[in-house]
């Protein structure tokens, strides 16, 4: 008798503690703050989430522990007996049809600090409208937010059922929830420095010290070499900032009340530690150490100087990098890779090797002025170097160029006709690298033919004079890149005056680990991506594919985070763009992988287009992503 006792007690506590990971109400706030946890995808940084299900055939509505049990799949396994496996769980719950559900799955979401509640379902869910909105009904009839829940238009299935007026339920886009953000994560991680805060005017002028970090009313154009950055204005997630950011792997975050917060303020002059997170937070002082990097060694660079002509993209030059730059060989590995999958590359492409950049500055009125720069002690003085910087970069501007330069380019130009205006960009020995990207460091100028203002000439000297940008310099002394061999090619192509969208892709998921996909940001127009104007936001979306043995599927599943506010809050892709996009950036990634000779999942960082009438997709550049 005491035996059966001890049983019956045992499978009690156990249904108890089961009990307790899962309820059928959520009845308060404390209620929902017992059972959150963080979403799945990390596309926004103010939410929190409980994951719930509905369970067809008993009826029976489940909000469960989500810190304890991260997935959908897990609950059902382990709670309610589903023994079918993962893949008939994808293929017959997140179909779009009720024939062979067993569950509705779904989250509830929460923005924190505000009153506002997001029921969400995964963007790969193909769920039928009408069961969309009996699953909404559940939940305001079985928690306290009742008609304050809004459903989130997270995939472009859903978008275009509502513009077409196919819902009956509140419904939001991705603007609901990113104008209430004030914190956003642009590089996690953590460092110990002086917290300091500075105008951006200041930075013109001050060069903050290493030890430091600081608090900025803006986003830099120059990236100062310090511990952390605090700006108080929203990044675009592919924007310079973040990618030299993560170049640098130092903690960068976006606070937009940090000027007025009093707590920050207390602490400024004081040495703290910055710690930041994908949804939170932590500053404050600290007795630690500060660690200061040293470079123990200068990287060299290689500089070919034997090649005299213009070179030929539309065929891959043999080690191209040594004597044209990354970005101008990687365009050529482009146009090969555009010959077996349809994508357009820039027309009449071809570089200017380093030969040329180095006879131009070897005159002596350049010369001179990079000796006395890289040789004179006195390179932490931010307001010497920066005028020196100018004057190199106006001796460039002022000297002639080589006039059988001119000729070459305005020879293969001039015969065609089609093309008038070209772009010169840069391709030097210090940008597009393993390690470097040196994004947003340098210029690319318009060029038309023969044409008395915007000359070739012109257009070539200006990128040539932008090795010596302030910005290019301080990046390379920072990374201990050897200035005394830096080397300007230039990458020519025609110009797109008629881009109707332009972006940028990461052949990754960044926004959920160990989850496979793309993710895209996008504008209208030819609006900066990466150097976005203040209060621009983009198109940015996930890309992923569940259809493992259906190569051939439709459509890709898609999952938005925000849509362009100079597109009103529409999609700017068509999903047969989206679709091309991604089966056109995993092309590429796989074809880079053999080309750079690397043996081991690189993701790359690829910039597009789409153009003209016929919006056709065109790609302009590829580059390794250095996360």
């Amino acid at each position: 008798m005491k035996k059966i006792c001890f049983i019956l007690l045992f499978f009690t506590l156990i249904g108890s503690l089961y009990s307790q990971n899962y309820t059928a109400t959520l009845d308060n706030y404390e209620n929902y703050k017992s059972f959150k946890g963080k979403p799945l995808s990390d596309k926004f940084s103010n939410i929190e989430s409980v994951k719930v299900i509905y369970d067809i055939k008993t009826k029976k509505l489940y909000y469960f522990n989500s810190t304890l049990i991260r997935l959908h799949f897990e609950f059902v396994v382990d709670y309610l007996s589903y023994d079918k496996g993962l893949d008939v769980f994808n293929n017959e719950n997140y179909s779009d049809t009720d024939k062979d559900r067993d569950f509705l799955l779904g989250n509830l979401n929460h923005i924190k600090g505000l009153d506002k509640w997001v029921f969400e379902l995964a963007s790969s869910d193909h769920m039928p409208i009408a069961t969309i909105e009996r699953f909404y009904k559940l939940i305001t009839e079985t928690t306290f937010i009742g008609n304050k829940l809004k459903f989130y238009l997270n995939s472009r299935e859903k978008i275009e059922a509502f513009e077409n007026n196919k819902f009956t339920i509140a419904c939001v886009k991705s603007d609901y929830i990113f104008n209430e953000i004030n914190y956003q994560e642009v590089v996690s991680g953590k460092n110990v420095g002086i917290l300091k805060q500075y105008t951006l005017k200041e930075l013109e002028t001050i060069k903050p010290k290493s030890n430091e970090i600081i608090i900025l009313d803006g986003t830099p154009d120059i990236l100062p070499n310090v511990k952390g950055i605090i700006v108080n204005e929203l990044q675009t997630p592919l924007s310079h900032l973040v990618i030299l950011g993560k170049n640098r792997k130092i903690p960068i975050m976006a606070y937009t009340t940090v000027l007025n917060d009093k707590r920050i303020r207390t602490l400024i002059d004081k040495k703290v530690e910055l710690k930041i997170a994908i949804d939170t937070f932590y500053i404050g002082e600290t007795s630690k150490k500060i660690v200061q990097n040293i470079i123990k060694k200068k990287r060299q660079l290689l500089a070919d100087n034997t090649v005299t002509n213009l070179v030929d993209l539309s065929k891959i030059p043999k080690n191209g990098v040594n004597y044209i730059g990354s970005k101008a060989q990687n365009l050529a590995y482009l146009i090969a890779i555009s010959k077996e999958i349809k994508f357009k590359t820039p027309e009449n492409a071809c570089a200017i090797p380093f030969y040329f950049y180095t006879k131009h500055i070897q005159k002596k009125t350049v010369s001179i002025l990079i000796k006395e720069l890289l040789n004179n002690k006195r390179k932490d003085s931010t307001d010497w170097v920066n005028k020196q910087l100018k004057k190199i970069r106006d001796a460039i501007k002022k000297e002639p160029i080589d006039n059988g330069l001119l000729t070459k380019l305005k020879q293969r130009l001039g015969n065609q006709t089609e093309f008038k205006n070209f772009r010169f960009r840069s391709s030097t020995n210090a940008e597009d690298i393993d390690g470097f990207n040196g994004a947003g460091l340098y210029e690319s100028k318009t060029g038309i033919l023969n044409d008395s203002i915007k000359t070739f000439e012109k257009a070539i000297k200006q990128v040539w004079a932008s090795v010596w940008n302030e910005s290019s310099y301080w990046e390379r002394e920072i990374f201990g890149i050897d200035q005394q061999n830096i080397a300007m090619g230039v990458l020519v192509h025609r110009s797109f005056p008629d881009e109707i969208a332009n972006g940028v892709i990461i052949t990754k998921n960044l926004f959920r680990d160990n989850f496979s996909g793309i993710t895209v940001n996008v504008q209208k127009g030819d609006n900066s991506v990466v150097k976005p104007e203040k209060g621009v936001i983009c198109e940015q979306f996930t890309v992923f594919d569940f259809s493992v043995f259906e190569p051939e599927h439709a459509n890709f599943d898609v999952d938005y985070a925000s849509n362009s506010n100079l597109n009103d809050n529409k999609p700017l892709l068509s999903m047969t763009e989206i679709n091309a996009l991604y089966r056109v950036s995993k092309k590429i990634e796989n074809r880079m992988y053999r080309y750079w000779k690397k043996t081991a999942y690189h993701p790359v960082d690829i910039e597009f287009k789409i153009v003209g009438e016929k919006r056709e997709l065109y790609v302009k550049q590829v580059r390794p992503f250095n996360d």
